[in-house]
């Protein structure tokens, strides 16, 4: 009898590691998990995405670059601007910031020959058509192209690589993110993931289910210029570590505290 208690105590306690796939699969749907096939070559479902507004903050790092028509001794931008054609990915740190300018505590930017624009506050395009307008004034035909160069997330715990990422792209969904930090792990908990953002003066704190189909229509879906991600682990996580190689001590513990039990039973 004694045996059998111990045996029912040790499949209990596997039991209580396993992760099932309803906590491991993303974006699940109702039946999900337990039909064998879905239909061929239909759609199921459609969502209608949030719209992805990202407006610039105090301290990002916008890229400012123009091209025009006028003739290279009266195009004065190009010749402030050096003619530089360096590639812009994978720029970090001092890189970055040689490469842009930094929003000012005023929201602005200073831009070549036009002095400071404002930018705060607006989209990239809305910034955009902002400094279109003005370039206009001075330049035939002009085009100008704005991006933000130090779009980046952070994501933490539970996922392959841990530490900051520097997206090239600036529409970048929080599923992506994690892709490119190489995915989380089978011990990361999907349904309530952390989400710190900064907005303005604030830092907002919210919590994301990503097992459920309806994350595809949160606000959070789009990942904001220097998010924090932070994974945590699920309750099982302890058994699946320290089981197996606890696994011998708790056995011989049990049967020794069953020894002392049954001599003094006698």
């Amino acid at each position: 009898m004694r045996r059998y208690t111990v045996l029912f105590f040790v499949i209990l306690l596997a039991l209580s590691s396993c992760v099932t796939n309803k906590k491991i699969l993303f974006l699940q749907k109702k039946g999900d998990l337990t039909k064998k096939t879905n239909p061929p070559d239909s759609s199921v479902r459609h969502y209608d995405l949030v719209d992805f507004n990202y407006r610039i903050q105090t301290n990002d790092i916008i890229s400012v670059r123009f091209q025009s028509l006028t003739a290279k001794e009266f195009d004065f931008f190009g010749q402030a601007q050096g003619g530089s054609t360096q590639n812009q990915t994978n720029l970090s740190g001092v890189g970055v910031l040689l490469m842009g300018e930094l929003v000012d505590q005023n929201g602005e930017i200073p831009v070549q020959v036009i002095g400071k624009v404002k930018v705060a506050g607006l989209t990239i395009f809305q910034a955009q058509d902002t400094i279109q307008k003005l370039a206009n004034l001075y330049l035939e035909s002009p085009i100008v192209k704005v991006r933000l160069i130090n779009y980046r997330a952070t994501l933490l715990g539970e996922v392959t690589k841990e530490g900051s990422i520097t997206f090239a792209n600036n529409r970048v969904s929080l599923v992506e993110a994690i892709g490119l930090a190489g995915g989380l792990s089978d011990m990361a908990d999907r349904s309530n993931i952390k989400l710190i953002r900064q907005t303005g003066s604030k830092t907002e704190v919210h919590y994301i289910n990503m097992l459920t189909e309806d994350f595809l229509t949160s606000p959070f879906y789009y990942v904001y210029q220097n998010d924090l991600i932070i994974v945590p682990p699920l309750r099982q996580r302890p058994y699946k570590l320290y089981f197996g190689q606890n696994f011998s001590l708790v056995i011989s513990s049990i049967s020794f505290l069953l020894v002392i039990y049954t001599i003094y039973r006698k």
